[in-house]
Parts: C-alpha cells; sequence; structure tokens
C-alpha cells in the first residue's frame, strides 16, 4: 500500500508536515492556527461525518485572548451569554447557595457560556475542508528510520508526516501505540501511566429546544442562568439558560465505590446513546427553571443527547520521538471546574507556538519544540486536573464529606479568599506567538507569555 502525504510540496521554511488525528475542539483549533501561520498540516478523524454533541460550555479569560488574536471573539460572543453566577438548589427547590463568578471587571472578559455544538462549528468554518479527511480510524502509527512518522488507517490508507499530534481523546490510540514503541524501544512508560482512569460518575446531557419558550422566564433573560440541583439517592442535575431560547441539560450519578469496581468498560466518546432506565430516574424530578425535567427531555431531539462516564487522570508521558499529545488524550478532567476544553484549546495554543518556532524538521528539532511544549504546559494542567476534581466535589458531590466541604465553600469562604482562587486560576493565559498580543485587561493579573516571539512577517 502507497503511503500518503496531504503536504507535497516542500516548503522554503522547512516547517514541519504535522498530522492531527482528531477533529474535536482540540484538534480543530491547532488545524486554525497551523493554517493561520503557514505550516502544513492535515486532520484525520475517525467519523463519517463531523459533528459535535455535549451541552453547555464555558470559555473565560484563560483562553478567550487567543479568540481574540484571531479575530474570532466577536464571532464567538454571538452564539454566547456571559454567565454571572453559579446557583446550586437543595432537592426541595429552595437555594442552597450561589457562587459568583469573576467578570469583565476581574479578568477583563465575561464567562461565556453557550451550546458546545456551537463552538464546534464555529471552528470548523476555519478550517478549510480540503484539510480534513473524515472516516479515518487510525489502527497504528509507527516512526521511521527516515525522520517520518506514519499512520495505518483501517480502511487500508496509510499516511505520513513529520510529527503526529494525537488529539483523539481519553482512549487515545495514538498514546496507546506511542507506549508500545516506548516499551518496545526499552523506555520506561511511568507505573501511573497504565493505570485505568478513575471513574466516579455517570452523565447524560442534551439541549433542549421548547416549543413553548415563554414557559421558562430564564430565557428572556441577557445573561445565562446556571442552575444545579442537589437531589438524593447520589443524583444531581443541572439546566443551563443559552442563546436561541434552548436550555443545556445534564443528569449525574454518583457511583458507589463497589459500583466503580464493577463497571467492566468504558464510554467517554460524545455519541447520541439511548438510556431510558436513566431518564426514567429523573423524568419526574422538578427542573430549576420549572416543569419537570422529562419536559426538558422530551423537548430535545435523540441526536443531542449523549451518555458518558465522568472519568479523570493526567498522563505524565506527553511525547516521545514524533509523535505527542494534547487534550484528553493526556489530561481527562472531571467537568465541575469547566476545564477540559479550555486546557485542550490551551494545549493547541502552546503546541501550535513551539511547532512554529521550531529550527526545521529534524528529530532533534521536534524532540526541542516538545520538551518546551510540555515544560509550559504541564504545571498549569496539574493544576487545572486538581481545580477540576475540587470543584466537581462542590458542584455534584454527594458523599457526606463533599456535602461537608460545599458547604464550608459556598456558605463560609470569605470573598478574599474567591479572589486569590480566581487570581490563580486565570493567570494562565498562553497566546498566540506570532500574531500581536491581545492587550491584558481587568484587575487580576496575568502571568508573562513564555517562549520564543516573533510576529508572522518577521519570520
Amino acid at each position: 500500500m502507497e503511503t500518503q502525504n496531504h503536504q507535497q510540496t516542500e516548503t522554503k521554511s522547512e516547517k514541519p508536515n504535522v498530522m492531527i488525528v482528531g477533529a474535536g475542539l482540540g484538534g480543530l483549533l491547532l488545524g486554525i492556527l497551523l493554517e493561520r501561520a503557514g505550516i502544513p498540516y492535515h486532520i484525520y478523524e475517525r467519523a463519517t461525518k463531523l459533528r459535535a454533541l455535549g451541552s453547555a460550555l464555558t470559555l473565560g479569560a484563560n483562553i478567550l485572548p487567543v479568540f481574540e488574536q484571531l479575530g474570532l471573539l466577536p464571532a464567538l460572543e454571538e452564539i454566547s451569554l456571559p454567565v454571572p453566577s453559579l446557583d446550586i438548589y437543595k432537592s426541595d427547590m429552595k437555594l442552597f447557595g450561589s457562587i459568583k463568578l469573576m467578570g469583565r471587571k476581574g479578568t477583563g472578559y465575561e464567562n461565556l457560556l453557550f451550546e458546545r455544538p456551537r463552538l464546534y462549528e464555529l471552528l470548523l468554518k476555519h478550517v478549510p475542508s480540503e484539510k480534513i479527511t473524515q472516516g479515518k480510524k487510525v489502527i497504528r502509527a509507527e516512526e521511521k528510520e527516515s525522520d517520518k512518522v506514519v499512520i495505518h488507517c483501517e480502511d487500508g490508507s496509510t499516511f505520513e508526516g513529520d510529527i503526529l499530534v494525537g488529539a483523539d481523546g481519553a482512549y487515545s490510540k495514538i498514546r496507546q501505540d506511542l507506549f508500545n514503541r516506548m516499551g518496545e524501544e526499552g523506555t520506561p512508560v511511568p507505573k501511573e501511566d497504565l493505570e485505568d482512569m478513575v471513574l466516579g460518575d455517570i452523565c447524560m446531557v442534551g439541549v433542549a429546544k421548547p416549543s413553548h419558550p415563554e414557559k421558562y422566564p430564564q430565557l428572556k433573560s441577557n445573561i445565562s442562568h446556571f442552575m444545579c440541583v442537589l437531589g438524593k439517592d447520589r443524583k444531581s442535575w443541572h439546566a443551563v439558560s443559552v442563546p436561541n431560547n434552548h436550555i443545556c441539560w445534564s443528569l449525574i450519578v454518583q457511583l458507589t465505590e463497589a459500583e466503580v469496581k464493577e463497571q467492566k468498560f468504558r464510554n467517554t466518546e460524545w455519541t447520541p446513546e439511548s438510556n431510558e432506565a436513566m431518564i426514567k430516574d429523573f423524568y419526574d424530578l422538578p427542573s430549576p427553571m420549572g416543569g419537570t425535567m422529562g419536559e426538558l427531555i422530551d423537548e430535545t431531539p435523540k441526536d443531542l443527547i449523549s451518555r458518558v462516564f465522568l472519568e479523570e487522570k493526567i498522563f505524565k508521558t506527553w511525547f516521545h520521538g514524533r509523535t505527542v499529545l494534547l487534550g484528553d488524550a493526556c489530561h481527562k478532567m472531571l467537568p465541575g471546574a469547566g476545564q477540559g476544553a479550555v486546557n485542550a484549546m490551551q494545549d493547541a495554543t502552546v503546541l501550535a507556538n513551539c511547532i512554529y518556532n521550531m529550527a526545521g524538521r529534524s528529530q532533534e528539532s521536534v524532540i526541542a519544540g516538545f520538551e518546551e511544549y510540555y515544560r509550559q504546559r504541564y504545571p498549569h494542567a496539574l493544576q487545572k486536573f486538581n481545580v477540576s476534581k475540587e470543584w466537581s466535589m462542590v458542584m455534584f458531590g454527594q458523599t457526606w464529606i463533599e456535602r461537608m466541604v460545599r458547604h464550608i465553600m459556598v456558605k463560609y469562604t470569605p470573598e478574599w479568599l474567591f479572589m486569590r482562587t480566581h487570581t490563580k486560576n486565570f493567570a494562565h493565559r498562553p497566546q498566540i506567538a506570532w500574531l500581536p498580543l491581545a492587550e491584558t485587561r481587568g484587575m487580576l493579573p496575568a502571568l508573562p507569555q513564555e517562549g520564543v516571539r516573533k510576529l508572522l512577517h518577521e519570520n
């Protein structure tokens, strides 16, 4: 079988040809960045049809400067609403407490909340269609002595490039093959990298399109209402107002330790799965926006409902040879702090900067770039991994310890401590190295930009 190369023309700058496996949010943003920088790339996606599922998603000051640099911030704001707080209710629908978010005054940007599929559509529009090939399920990746990396697909096709990026999710085939190659070469893989992910909850999400939006007064507001209910029997559920009179919702069941041990399979992909038993358990429960959760579920197109396991793990190994990972492939985070997509896009930004600054296509240049990527990103990803664990405990933890922690955090945490937390969470704001920097605004300081900065016209 002949090996193909989607970037046939050699570039004078000797920038590496990049193969991206996975057309998720991180993979698409990396494609956009490489497109803008004039670096050859191609995206390979296993699905035969590109679409994004999921529910509500929030982006804030730690990634919005990149959208501003790309000129995409106005388009993102058009599909979003600012969310000023997270409101938590008890099972009797009485307000337990609210967590105020740091908005434009503090960070210089609103916290923008929207439907995840809308962001996917926005990013997809800015990647040329000829740069994405669908129906390419990678079954094997290998590196050749000719300083090339090759992917083999299920349909018998093969492709080669200088760099392989695994943006293929929590159960990454690219990561699996990377570990296998390390083992074959005698390079030790950290023991914890080979352990299973930690499983905690089962979650179902969807986007309702009410036929009578007047039933929900929150939809008339110019802000997003994020409403979480902590129920009984380890259940919690959410309803979130977004533009176009839509309501994002989620149903969460916290597993016991025994149930976690009994799980024999994982399904972390955003695929529309029917789970009537789970829907039945939540169907008659009250929606925090009025009516019942069943009414929201009935107003949700079936192809916009998906069921996932909520898992977590951060890997110590992010690259080897000419292969590198980003997003869930190297750090799978719980959703409580809304940091999974943000960190995938921060990965894409820093990785694009490091590829842009590579001296050439040699193995030495590539590895040096990957080492810089890891140096910049791993400490911040680890911090956000821990923050995600903590905030997931606050937002839907149901053990007595988690309830106690939530009570203390919501009821008794002083404002100065929240301010210090916000300062740390929004300090890391990586920006594109070859475009003019977005201005740092707001009260909270941002960390200095890392790495080499050189505008595109200077290169």
